[in-house]
C-alpha cells in the first residue's frame, strides 16, 4: 500500500476561474500613453483593477466597475478584451486557485476624489515600459509592454 502524501497548498482548486480587469490609460502632456497601476490589498504587489463577474453586468462593465471601486477612475471601456493573463490567487483556505483574467482597456476621463477602496491601495500612473517592469505576472508584463490603445 502506498503512503498518501499530504496535499500541497499549491494544488489549484478546480478549473481556472474567470475575472475581469480594466487597464486604465490616458495620454500625458507629451502625448504618451500612461497606465494606472494599483497595489493589491493583501500582498501590496502592483496590479491592475480586477475582480469577479458582477451579476447583471457584462464582462466589460464589471471591469469598469472594479476600476471605479478600486482606483476611482471612470471613462470609456473597450467592448472587447485587449488581452488576458493568468495568475494564482491564494484562497482563504490557503489553497491556490488558477484565475484567467480578461483585460479591457479603459480610457480614463475622470478620477474621483472619493471611492470605495480609497486609502486601502496605492495608485500610480506610469509609462507602459515602467508598468511592465513593476508587475509580477509574465503575461501581464507582455500585455503592458505591447499595449496600443
Amino acid at each position: 500500500m502506498r503512503k498518501l502524501e499530504p496535499l500541497s497548498t499549491y494544488e489549484p482548486d478546480r478549473e481556472p476561474r474567470s475575472q475581469f480587469a480594466a487597464l486604465p490609460w490616458r495620454l500625458n502632456v507629451a502625448g504618451k500613453v500612461e497606465v494606472l497601476l494599483i497595489t493589491s490589498r493583501e500582498t501590496h504587489r502592483w496590479v491592475i483593477p480586477k475582480g469577479w463577474p458582477i451579476k447583471g453586468k457584462s464582462s466589460a462593465k464589471s471591469a469598469a466597475q472594479e476600476a471605479f471601486e478600486e482606483a476611482g477612475v471612470q471613462g470609456k471601456i473597450s467592448k472587447r478584451p485587449v488581452g488576458s493573463y493568468a495568475y494564482d490567487k491564494r484562497l482563504k483556505s490557503g489553497r491556490l486557485q488558477r484565475v484567467r483574467v480578461a483585460v479591457y482597456a479603459l480610457y480614463v476621463e475622470t478620477e474621483a476624489d472619493a471611492y470605495l477602496e480609497l486609502g486601502q491601495r496605492e495608485k500610480l500612473w506610469l509609462s507602459l515600459s515602467e508598468a511592465a517592469r513593476r508587475v509580477d505576472e509574465p503575461e501581464l508584463m507582455v500585455l503592458l509592454a505591447t499595449f496600443q490603445p
